[in-house]
């Protein structure tokens, strides 16, 4: 029997501008992650659910979810599904969110509200071992900043942003930085941005070099050396409810998760260490 597990990780998957690969990378990272060993908590905090569809939960198959957790009906214990993907579990999210802003309207902690279901998670867990517990539990935050963000950030320990590789991408960067310094003075002063990944990277064109060049000025060593390639292969997988690790582990971005995966927990431990 394994000994009591490690202390539990919250990562915030955010950066407000769309389609920049935020639902993508918690899928997959958190596949990742369980391949390697850990145990993973997705939580889909995006009304649209696509990244319960894309863990192989349908839309039926979700009678209590992310909401339910939020206003405090259940525990993220009981609404966790289990994917195909041993290890790794998955709250899931569907349109009941887009009225949470108005349920929550009147009260002074709304967003507190999936930092207070988190730390009660950490605390449901406490002393058992390592292979009945949440090692990192991932939120796939929608690409605003509102209520269900706020929540997210407040929750979380760390951000890691995900940043497209085309001409609009620096656009997002400063307001996202501004974001998180503003969060870091109200909600959260401990939150800390992980690290920040490339995604959709084409090394064939000049642009995607340059973006390239561009974040890793912005943000130094924040950015991981894993970059996510734009890959026909990735973008496939959610319309078979699968990640892209379990669609086709062997193409270039399957690997590309793996890749990061493994760097970040070895960012983790060098944080720890330090």
């Amino acid at each position: 029997m394994t000994g009591p597990g490690p202390k539990l990780r919250t990562l915030a998957i955010a950066n407000q501008k769309g389609g920049v690969g935020k639902t993508t990378t918690a899928i997959n990272l958190g596949t990742a992650l369980a391949a390697i060993g850990e145990r993973v908590l997705v939580i889909d905090l995006d009304p649209q659910g696509n990244a319960s569809t894309g863990l192989g939960v349908p839309p039926e198959g979700r009678s209590r979810t992310s909401y339910d957790a939020v206003i405090g009906n259940a525990s993220l214990a009981e609404v966790a599904v289990p994917t195909a993907i041993p290890g790794l579990a998955v709250v899931p999210a569907n349109q009941d969110l887009v009225g949470l802003e108005s349920d929550l309207s009147g009260e002074a902690s709304r967003a507190y509200k999936l930092r207070d279901a988190v730390a009660a998670l950490a605390a449901q867990q406490a002393g058992k071992p390592a292979d009945q517990s949440y090692r990192y539990v991932l939120i796939d935050c929608p690409p605003s900043l509102n209520i269900l963000t706020l929540n997210a950030l407040a929750a979380a320990d760390a951000v890691l942003v995900p940043v497209q590789c085309e001409f609009f991408a620096l656009e997002g960067i400063s307001q996202l930085k501004e974001t998180i310094d503003q969060i870091r003075a109200t909600l959260n002063p401990s939150l800390e941005i992980q690290g920040v990944v490339l995604t959709m990277h084409d090394a064939r064109t000049t642009l995607s070099r340059e973006v390239a060049q561009e974040v890793r000025a912005f943000f130094g060593s924040k950015v991981y050396e894993s970059v996510i390639p734009r890959n026909t292969r990735v973008a496939e997988a959610p319309s078979h409810g699968k990640p892209i690790l379990l669609y086709d582990y062997d193409c270039a971005g399957s690997q590309a998760y793996i890749r990061l995966a493994t760097e970040i927990i070895e960012r983790e431990r060098q944080n720890k260490a330090a």
